[in-house]
């Protein structure tokens, strides 16, 4: 399906239009997508070879409702019974599927839902992805906090509670180096049990600075995997380089990270192409790295900044809700997280059958904790969301609503010694 909402152009203001017009001398600019740029690592890996080429020989109309039956007969689920059950096929089988995902998120989670919080730390980019508030051509209000700022908004999360941070920036290597991450990393460990980072995808040592920095895990978007797809999405910039994206994650743990996190965003191309692509890189690179933590999440677009038409119908919640429940039934051993782009309903439904972690108090903006927690507004300079949340909920209210469901709250699981 075409997304005419993300033709940009006519969306992008007049001065962002200035912007495009300037750097689109950049040799960056609509370079081929395949093509690694200077300073890019390249690893030797069979691991998109075997995804893609599962990705491309899926045809999710073969499969029919015997197909699906026996899928949920089977102990354990097959590769083929996985496609199976992303089918459209499997639709009307949902509640079977909810059943059997929830008998396996007790059987290997048992009780718990892991909360967290991002905290993004800059909102400067140098990209031109069309779907994000942060793309370098969207005329918004960009920041980048000072380590002052970033410990005066660790404090204020780490003072309600909350144990497990993921730090988030634009992806711009020139106004967040690897140096401000890592120290940002360093004091995020002075209040926090366990640090995520969802940055741009760097080289296999500078993940290993950043591991002993304090980072414990890597989160990298695809975006989608559909590599002609990404290609009119990305015009511009290091992102534009899909196979250095895609091999992201095994960098990380060649670099030291404990685990590394994995997602499409739904709605930019065929979803049950991306999940089933999305579940396959977890799959091959578990085996490949038996040690590591890896976890999937399955996000769907969200309204942007100057642009209200990003915010696709064609994944509803029942299709999203069939993903995550065939991701654990294939997966049953990986984590599965559900973002703020949900709402409170769906994600109270979902803890409870498939997905195992959820974040809370959540803020897409720059420098805004201090007025989110206390519900003032202060004098502090503040950088624009990069989209909408739906569910913001404080870390109180989102703990209070997952006990009252029966479940175990857990901020955090991981001892060091």
């Amino acid at each position: 399906m075409e997304n005419e909402f993300l033709v940009d152009s006519q969306y992008l203001s007049e001065q962002a239009l200035a912007k495009k017009h300037r750097l689109e001398t950049d040799p960056s600019f609509r370079k081929s997508h395949m093509e690694y740029l200077p300073g890019m690592e390249q690893i030797q890996s069979d691991v998109c070879e075997k995804v893609m080429s599962q990705v491309a020989s899926y045809d999710y109309t073969h499969y029919t409702a015997k197909d699906v039956r026996a899928a949920l007969s089977h102990p354990v689920c097959s590769l083929e019974d996985f496609k199976a059950l992303l089918s459209p096929a499997a639709e009307p089988f949902l509640e079977e599927m909810a059943q059997r995902a929830r008998q396996e998120t007790s059987r290997h989670f048992g009780n718990t839902v892991y909360l967290f919080t991002p905290l993004y730390i800059a909102n400067y980019c140098e990209n031109y992805c069309v779907y994000c508030g942060f793309n370098c051509y969207n005329h918004i209000h960009r920041m980048k906090l000072t380590m002052e700022q970033i410990e005066k908004e660790m404090k204020i999360i780490a003072d309600s509670g909350m144990e497990e941070i993921l730090i988030l920036t634009g992806e711009s290597r020139s106004k967040s180096d690897i140096s401000y991450i890592g120290e940002a990393c360093k004091l995020a460990r002075k209040y926090f049990r366990m640090v995520g980072l969802e940055i741009y995808p760097v080289n296999t040592d500078e993940y290993r600075y950043l591991h002993q920095c304090g980072a414990d895990y890597v989160t990298v978007f695809q975006e989608t995997y559909d590599s002609d797809k990404y290609e009119t999405l990305h015009l511009m910039g290091h992102k534009r380089v899909w196979p250095y994206r895609f091999d992201a994650q095994e960098r990380a743990l060649k670099g030291g990270m404990r685990g590394v996190a994995f997602s499409a965003l739904l709605g930019l191309s065929d979803f049950r192409k991306d999940a089933l692509a999305s579940a396959l890189h977890v799959y091959y690179l578990q085996r490949k790295y038996p040690h590591a933590e890896m976890s999937l999440s399955c996000p769907r677009l969200r309204p942007i900044i100057n642009n209200d038409k990003i915010n696709p119908l064609d994944v509803h919640e029942t299709q999203l809700c069939q993903i995550l429940c065939a991701y654990r039934i294939f997966l049953p051993f990986v984590g599965i997280t559900v973002s703020s782009r949900e709402s409170a309903q769906f994600r109270d439904g979902i803890v409870k059958i498939a997905a195992t972690k959820v974040s809370a108090g959540v803020s897409t903006g720059i420098g805004d904790h201090e007025s989110k927690y206390s519900g003032k507004e202060t004098d502090g300079e503040q950088g624009d969301e990069q989209f909408e949340i739906n569910d913001g909920r404080s870390l109180d209210r989102v703990y209070a609503d997952i006990a009252a469901e029966g479940l175990q709250p857990v901020l955090n699981d991981y001892l060091y010694v």
